[in-house]
């Protein structure tokens, strides 16, 4: 059956499946033969001259890029980002991404599972800060850091390579010390500075991933405290203190994204968009969407593809 519920004056429905806007690559389990189980997989990759990707996401999977050389732009959900060797490319699971190498460039990448990921963010909050949305690093600016982040690549492609004695253990170890590096390349600020406690921050980390399986069945910020079995107050004050954002703020936060996605990548009309984020119709969705971002849907996605033809 429909359920009807009203949140702010908005309806939603609650059955509705999302609409897929952008291709979602599954990575290495078409060769599963070939590859066996894994949980972390290093690649080298020297591309001579441009090389293109279009916007993609990865189910499942977290990327760090390291750019050793080269440039090109990343298409970022659709904003473009520039960036320039050398660097790190931070690509959390399912973020929507394009990659425009335009020059000769020098890169390893290293594809982490997605809960195997989330047990090594468990060691430290600052982990989940870093993967808590897709980031650029630059690494121009610090003399050593090009360096030894590309030893640390590399002994973690000998260790996965190599699987001797002790290797899932030693594995765990490179990659928790390369995420500290890029925790300490970013600039993070502490969250203990901040006030934000251990526990706070594990919550809210279990409310996004809800959030991510969920938002579309028009569920409240007291259903989601409810399936975490914590009070909504709990709630609130976890996600104030790790994001500084309300529960019903960080839903409506992944509504807007799933439907800036939509109006940016696919060709639907604006009434399906709607529809597939469990609005009961586009005037609805128009309005949630207006109050969220300043403009209509449609005003949005017109302003998006002329951007995109003047930076074509």
């Amino acid at each position: 059956m429909t359920r009807n519920t009203s949140t702010n004056g908005t309806r939603y429905l609650s059955n509705i499946v999302p609409l897929a806007t952008v291709p979602k690559v599954r990575l290495y389990v078409e060769r599963a033969e070939e590859t066996g189980n894994w949980s972390v997989h290093v690649g080298h990759v020297v591309n001579r001259g441009r090389r293109q990707t279009s916007p993609h996401a990865h189910p499942g999977y977290g990327q760090v890029i390291f750019v050793r050389s080269g440039r090109g732009v990343m298409n970022l959900d659709g904003s473009i980002v520039s960036f320039e060797g050398p660097c790190v490319l931070l690509l959390p699971a399912e973020c929507v991404h394009g990659l425009d190498y335009e020059l000769d460039v020098d890169r390893w990448v290293v594809t982490v599972e997605a809960a195997y990921l989330a047990r090594v963010n468990g060691k430290l909050d600052e982990f989940i800060q870093l993967w808590s949305e897709p980031r650029m690093i630059p690494l121009s600016d610090r003399q050593d850091a090009p360096m030894a982040l590309h030893d640390q690549i590399r002994k973690l492609d000998k260790e996965i390579a190599a699987r001797t004695v002790g290797h899932e253990v030693q594995t765990e170890a490179l990659l928790t010390v390369l995420l500290l590096m890029l925790v300490r390349g970013a600039g993070l600020t502490p969250l203990d500075d901040e006030g934000a406690k251990h526990n706070e921050i594990q919550l809210t980390e279990r409310f996004r991933d809800l959030i991510d399986q969920h938002y579309w069945e028009n569920l409240s910020a007291h259903d989601y405290a409810s399936m975490l079995a914590v009070s909504l107050t709990q709630l609130r004050a976890a996600c104030a203190a790790a994001f500084g954002q309300s529960p019903t703020k960080m839903i409506h936060a992944r509504l807007v994204t799933e439907a800036r996605r939509g109006l940016i990548f696919g060709d639907t009309s604006i009434e399906q968009i709607a529809l597939s984020l469990g609005f009961s119709n586009a005037a609805y969705f128009t309005r949630f969407f207006c109050k969220e971002v300043g403009q209509t849907p449609s005003q949005f996605r017109a302003a998006s593809r002329d951007h995109a033809q003047r930076s074509s």
